[in-house]
């Protein structure tokens, strides 16, 4: 059953009333709904646990083009302040251009327009443009944006058995970018990777998309820069029928939340202090009905005050 307004209306009063008394930080967590049409939606937190639906549960940012989907909503600030919001476009295979979705907003509140950025207009055999998401290389000035695709030529009659890498491209203006080139390949179908720095190294979380005959779990691969090499990939540290990881620290705590999309769907988390021992801490959080795939991000609380009215 749903919550109704009013409860959603106390629920949030309840979590940020104590907010002056406990600092200025608060996390938004970016998140689609369905098939992604109806576009993105944002819940509000002030401790990582209780999510709070934001604005009354309504959409936040919808889709302006016809045919447009709003999936896996990434979402990072850069070094000026800028925030960046990339998105899944499409399923892709249908013949239409491959693209990844993006807008920016310097307050969280007012939005540019929604831009397409195109990717691999060269690659005849590119099947699709999954889940990116992209991280700040100060020492290059530049995003790397990376995203999952299959690259691969089927054999006619051959059943089209997606086989995914992780591709990137980069950018220091968000209107230029390099093309794409292979990011991350374990060896095997891998499919939404997310990057945090945690101290000097930095963390890729991504889901090892094999099936074998259960699976769908996630690992984690390492770098001194966030432009690679991702080496020392990890064994399987969570259950099966996982996607869409997204972390961030609170406290001396790595919190790690992830979609468990198989029936019944819900949302899973687990902390972690040195990436690697894993304690599974779902028990603990509360998210909205519905949400899927999306980013954990830390706002200033009086941001997050306002999206939860």
């Amino acid at each position: 059953m749903k919550p109704r307004h009013s409860a959603l209306k106390g629920l949030a009063t309840l979590v940020f009333s104590s907010a002056t008394l406990l600092g200025s930080d608060a996390y938004l967590f970016t998140s689609f709904r369905s098939n992604g049409e109806t576009g993105v939606f944002a819940a509000v937190s002030r401790n990582g646990r209780q999510w709070v639906p934001a604005l009354g549960g309504q959409a936040w940012i919808k889709p302006e083009k016809t045919g447009e989907l709003m999936r896996d909503p990434w979402l990072g600030q850069g070094p000026d302040g800028v925030w960046h919001m990339l998105w899944t476009w499409g399923w892709g295979g249908d013949g239409t251009p491959l693209r990844l979705g993006h807008a920016s907003s310097k307050d969280l509140e007012h939005w540019s327009g929604q831009d397409e950025i195109r990717v691999f207009a060269d690659e005849p055999n590119a099947q699709n443009a999954w889940a990116p998401e992209a991280a700040w290389d100060s020492a290059r000035g530049e995003w790397v944006i990376f995203w999952a695709t299959t690259v691969a030529p089927f054999q006619p009659g051959a059943p089209k058995q997606r086989d995914h890498r992780i591709f990137a491209i980069r950018t220091n203006n968000w209107k230029q970018f390099t093309k794409p080139e292979l990011f991350f390949d374990p060896g095997y179908n891998t499919i939404d990777s997310t990057i945090v720095k945690d101290g000097d190294r930095y963390v890729m979380v991504f889901k090892d998309e094999r099936n074998p005959p259960v699976g769908k779990r996630l690992r984690l691969a390492f770098a001194k820069s966030p432009q690679g090499p991702w080496t020392d990939v990890s064994e399987p540290w969570s259950g099966d029928w996982v996607e869409g990881p997204t972390a961030v620290k609170i406290g001396d705590l790595w919190w790690i939340y992830f979609d468990h999309y198989a029936k019944p769907q819900h949302y899973e988390a687990a902390t972690t202090r040195d990436w690697k021992t894993f304690q599974d801490v779902t028990a603990q959080v509360q998210f909205p009905e519905g949400q899927r795939h999306g980013t954990v991000v830390r706002i200033p609380v009086e941001v997050a005050k306002r999206l939860a009215k």
